[in-house]
Order: structure tokens, then C-alpha cells, then sequence
């Protein structure tokens, strides 16, 4: 389902949180309100919105941001939150082509939350602590379809930006769709989203 979080208390970090004014464009100023009102970030006195893009803030604040521009906005701004992502997280330094863009997804979502204080994925050893859910990826070597499904407390919308992305970056001419079946807008526990690619 969607806007849930998985385990209280999770964190996510400001640089990727600033991703919703990104994604917002020109209607940045709607953007900064939402999330100034769910208590994330803070204007300085002369009126400029300001988040620490190196801080950490509460995934349920961010999440219940997400909600409200789902409902108030629309589901192509959060699909434009989404697109934005790879701009403004941390990917790992091995993504070189679709497959290991989108394999990647799932480690630079734990790179970009913390557990009690923790940052959740540690590349130096590889451990990644449970807690919010999945990015999943399956491809077939000599094929050009990725699978991921993405069972997290994120939007729909939202993931189907990242995926694209992602798989844009190192094929302008991939196709990213929403398979038939479970969908987190619909009450289901997760979304499949399939990815073609010519390269």
C-alpha cells in the first residue's frame, strides 16, 4: 500500500527529500508548503524555503507529503518526483548499462534512508538493514526486458519515475510499463514494472 511507512522511525535524507521541489518545477512554491506543513525544512527570514540537503527527516512527514500531492496535484507530479530521483540521490559507482541501472535502484533506496541513526546499506561490507521494503529486478542475460517489483511504502506513480529514469539514462529509447495485476494505488502490496531497452 501506499504513504504507509514499514517500520516507524525511519529517516530519509535531504538531498533526495528535495527531490518533490525539483520535481514541482516552476509550482516549486506549492511544493515548499507541503512540506514546510508536514514539518520538513524551514524559511529563512527572508522568505526563502530551506531543507539541509545533508540531513535527515522523518519518511513519515515525506510520505504524508506524497499523499497530499497524489491527491492535490496529481499522479503525473509525483511521476515527475520520480523522474528526478537519479538526479538528486546517490547511485552506486557500477551502474553502466539498464540492467545495472535498475538492479541499482534497490541499493541506492537503502543508501538514501537510515534506521535508528544508521545508514541502511553499507557498501564497504554489503550489509543492508530490513525495514522498507523492495526495489526488485530480474533480467535474463541476452534478453532486453528488466523486471522490478517494487513492494515499498512509496507511490506508484513515483516508482514508475525512478524506473524510467534509471533505464533512461543508458537508453534514451527504453519503454518502462505498469504489468497488469497488483497495484499499491489499488490496495495491492506491490507494483511490477516491466522495462524494454534496444541497448
Amino acid at each position: 500500500m501506499e504513504y504507509v511507512a514499514f517500520e516507524p522511525g525511519i529517516e530519509v535524507n535531504g538531498q533526495t527529500v528535495y527531490t518533490v521541489v525539483d520535481g514541482f518545477g516552476s509550482f516549486r512554491r506549492l511544493a515548499e508548503n507541503m512540506l514546510l506543513e508536514e514539518g520538513i525544512g524551514n524559511r529563512s527570514p527572508e522568505g526563502a524555503y530551506r531543507i539541509d540537503l545533508g540531513g535527515w527527516y522523518p519518511q513519515e512527514a515525506w510520505l504524508r507529503a506524497f499523499r497530499r500531492i497524489g491527491a492535490d496535484v496529481g499522479q503525473s507530479v509525483l511521476y515527475d518526483i520520480g523522474l528526478k530521483i537519479p538526479a538528486n540521490a546517490k547511485f552506486p559507482e557500477w551502474v553502466i548499462d539498464v540492467p545495472s541501472a535498475v538492479r541499482s535502484i534497490d541499493i541506492a533506496y537503502y543508501m538514501n534512508h537510515r534506521k535508528r541513526g544508521q545508514v541502511m546499506f553499507d557498501p564497504a561490507t554489503g550489509t543492508m538493514l530490513e525495514g522498507i521494503g523492495h526495489y526488485g529486478f530480474d533480467h535474463k542475460p541476452g534478453t532486453r526486458v528488466v523486471t522490478s517489483t517494487c513492494q515499498n511504502p512509496y507511490p506508484c506513480s513515483f516508482d514508475h519515475g525512478i524506473v524510467t529514469a534509471m533505464a533512461r539514462r543508458f537508453d534514451p529509447r527504453s519503454v518502462v510499463k505498469h504489468l497488469e495485476g497488483s497495484c499499491r494505488r489499488k490496495g495491492g502490496m506491490s507494483c511490477t514494472y516491466v522495462v524494454t531497452f534496444d541497448s
